[in-house]
């Protein structure tokens, strides 16, 4: 039986819904001074000065038996993605890449099974190879060839896939003080690229401070705030249920892409399809019961 969700939960999703599909556009903004690295690194470091007060307080729960989940989620879940998806954008458009960000509730079942030995049913199983059928639409070109540039942001939501199984490990802590550590743990990365990183050139851009700006909400709403929502998410739900906020991100991304003159093909909407009905699979694996006839006689 299905663990009847709260209403907090719901308005959960719609707020990461509304955050993460304008991160897209936002990321390509940034992309106009910046480069794609530069966006990356700019977004960890201004994230982890945002968390460094809650970092600094909750220190000392960091230990040998979480050290290891942590730096999981912190690289996977965070650090690594920032720099992918605008090295993606820089050959793809927003919206695509906030669609093929849909296919995140695929990999964290894989994961869940292969990895963090969940259970899963047969129609879930259909449901990851609808999702990733539709992924397949959205990065071919056509001739049977493959946007390479889209397989970053596949790589994404394979790590995020990872990161997201390893919240619910990380029992002793909750969404802040998870999302806080992780940054401050993995953050030095991105700082020291960005200590050696020539920003001479961006900001001799035509709107630098403004694009920056974007990289600055990208930071704490994309990241800082957005990630506290996800992990408490994960820890009061499950991370199948957080990783249904995917539903609604395409359409976010989709529309500002369109504000922002982005093109949209009939193709795209097929694939986004599949890949929806495969996470609904995925999310409610036993839908299909009631529509089936039961025999009372």
């Amino acid at each position: 039986m299905a663990e009847k969700r709260k209403i907090w939960h719901w308005l959960a999703l719609l707020i990461l819904s509304l955050i993460w599909g304008t991160s897209y556009i936002l990321m390509k903004k940034g992309l106009e001074s910046f480069s794609p690295y530069q966006v990356g690194a700019l977004r960890i470091v201004i994230t982890f000065i945002c968390l460094l007060p809650v970092a600094l307080r909750h220190f000392h729960h960091l230990n040998k038996t979480n050290i290891l989940s942590i730096i999981i989620i912190g690289l996977f879940g965070s650090v690594i993605p920032a720099f992918l998806f605008p090295l993606a954008e820089t050959k793809i458009s927003s919206s695509l890449a906030g669609m093929l960000n849909s296919l995140s509730p695929v990999f964290i079942l894989v994961f869940g099974i292969t990895i963090y030995k969940r259970k899963a049913i047969g129609t879930q199983i259909a449901g990851v190879f609808l999702g990733l059928l539709g992924a397949a639409g959205l990065l071919s070109t056509g001739s049977f060839t493959f946007n390479l540039y889209g397989l970053l942001v596949v790589l994404a939501t394979i790590l995020s896939g990872i990161s997201s199984n390893e919240v619910s490990k990380v029992k002793e802590l909750n969404g802040i003080k998870i999302t806080a550590l992780s940054f401050f743990v993995t953050s030095p990365l991105a700082i020291i690229y960005l200590l050696f990183s020539d920003l001479s050139v961006p900001v001799h851009t035509e709107n630098w401070v403004r694009n920056l700006s974007y990289i600055g909400i990208l930071a704490i709403f994309g990241s800082a705030i957005a990630l506290v929502i996800y992990y408490l998410l994960i820890r009061n739900t499950s991370p199948i249920f957080a990783s249904s906020v995917t539903y609604f991100i395409p359409i976010v991304a989709t529309l500002w892409g369109l504000a922002d003159n982005e093109q949209f093909y009939s193709s795209m909407l097929i694939s986004i399809v599949f890949i929806f009905a495969g996470v609904f699979i995925i999310n409610r694996p036993d839908f299909y019961k009631k529509w089936r006839p039961t025999s009372d006689e």
